[in-house]
């Protein structure tokens, strides 16, 4: 094997079932061996903050060395990853097949699986913690009251935000969604015209279908201006929340859930289309290393397309229909952690490209949002911290006088972006940024379906 790893990177089946996978003593002595490979090689120093927190830790230690670091204070570190996956992507020389076959991202999982179960000395993850994951549920209770519950968590609002932050730790300024009042799965499709032989199963998602169904509904408009017959499926949830504390049984729980409903689509005929990266991930590829032996989640993966993918696909294959014209302004577009994970290229820009004249910035850099993770009330700031590069970069592409458009193929990400750009924003150019979260919306727009 070669120094640096010029291979691709391949990952190992997550073995979660097995007893040694949450001893506390095996975990420790991994923990060292990868930290210690990590803290002579720190090429992953800029990535996010878990990095700069273990390097601190050693060089801090009274040997500036492993050796004199207490395992209990590697904790910060483990906390500060968001699971990513862009040190495993494109950092790391020593991810498998290279022999030091290091994967931090899903060390970091298996230590969190190890608190989940209540094996660590910090005890298990806070009850506060694992309520903020439970998305589908608390999209279910919220929609019935969705203007109530969007006053409550709206920023500024000094009589419930305190009360949050000090009963559920999430930050009193912390962006967080609004939900709708009606989800995605109980909307009207749009008529399908002059039919191909394509059609698509949208996996709704639990942030489309509770919070943004806006999202789901410019998909399948422009599915339909492209003669691609749609059904809106949502089972539940990917998954994606409870894998980022540990709860891996949940995970596969609805893994089996999922697959088992859209593999009836595939056997149809239809594609599948996951409407947000994150979840687009995990179908494509952490599922199957959860049950690799499950063929639902086998053909699952093999048939499910990022939306935005999808789009660049028909475009290739079949050609794009008529009709698409001018943006109004310049777009910045953050490419999302967990598509560019995906391995599939950055799909989100070239499909902004197939519009005329349009004007297209990408931003590789980390938004610091991390899922729930930058929203917590001790991480916010830091989570604000490892954004401003891609905040100021996104600011910078702002012009003075036209409308601009600044999105994310993370929604989230794109709020907290927002958050960004306002503290950075002096000349108040931010005022000319189009409310727009995904670019799913600029491309609709372009083809004339916003309303």
């Amino acid at each position: 094997m070669s120094e640096g790893s010029l291979e691709a990177p391949t990952r190992h089946q997550i073995p979660w079932q097995e007893a040694d996978f949450t001893d506390p003593e095996k975990i420790d002595v991994e923990l060292r061996r990868v930290i210690d490979i990590c803290h002579g090689c720190r090429r992953c120093f800029n990535l996010c903050d878990s990095f700069p927190r273990l390097f601190d830790l050693i060089d801090e230690s009274d040997s500036g060395e492993l050796d004199t670091v207490d395992s209990k204070d590697f904790k910060p570190a483990v906390d500060a990853c968001t699971l990513c996956d862009m040190c495993f992507m494109t950092k790391c020389p020593y991810v498998p097949p290279h022999e030091f076959d290091l994967d931090f991202p899903h060390l970091m999982l298996r230590y969190r699986a190890m608190e989940f179960a209540g094996k660590s000395n910090g005890g298990k993850t806070s009850f506060a913690h694992r309520q903020i994951t439970e998305t589908d549920r608390n999209g279910k209770l919220a929609a019935p009251v969705a203007g109530l519950a969007n006053w409550a968590s709206k920023l500024g609002n000094g009589l419930t935000r305190p009360v949050m932050e000090s009963v559920a730790g999430i930050h009193k300024e912390a962006y967080l969604p609004e939900f709708t009042g009606k989800p995605f799965e109980k909307r009207a499709a749009p008529p399908v015209t002059e039919s191909k032989s394509r059609k698509a199963a949208l996996y709704a998602t639990c942030f489309v279908n509770y919070n943004n169904p806006e999202i789901g509904e410019a998909t399948q408009a422009i599915l339909a201006k492209n003669g691609v017959e749609t059904e809106v499926v949502y089972p539940s949830c990917c998954g994606m929340p409870q894998l980022e504390q540990g709860d891996i049984a949940r995970v596969a729980e609805n893994a089996k859930k999922v697959s088992a409903e859209l593999v009836q689509w595939i056997d149809k005929g239809y594609d599948i289309v996951a409407l947000v990266p994150s979840c687009a991930l995990m179908l494509k590829f952490e599922w199957p290393l959860i049950l690799p032996e499950d063929e639902n989640v086998k053909r699952l993966s093999e048939a499910t397309f990022d939306a935005t993918e999808y789009i660049v696909d028909i475009a290739k294959q079949d050609g794009l229909a008529d009709g698409l014209a001018k943006l109004d302004g310049p777009v910045s577009l953050h490419l999302a952690c967990h598509a560019r994970a995906q391995n599939m290229g950055p799909k989100a820009a070239e499909m902004l490209r197939l519009i005329p004249d349009a004007q297209v910035e990408v931003i590789e850099r980390c938004s610091g949002h991390g899922g729930a993770w930058g929203v917590k009330k001790e991480n916010f700031e830091v989570a604000l911290k490892i954004g401003r590069p891609a905040a100021r970069k996104a600011l910078e592409q702002v012009g003075e006088n036209d409308a601009a458009y600044v999105v994310s193929e993370c929604p989230l990400a794109r709020e907290h972006m927002m958050q960004g750009i306002e503290k950075l924003d002096d000349e108040n150019k931010a005022a000319t940024i189009k409310s727009v979260q995904h670019p799913i919306q600029i491309f609709a727009h372009a083809y004339g379906l916003l309303k």
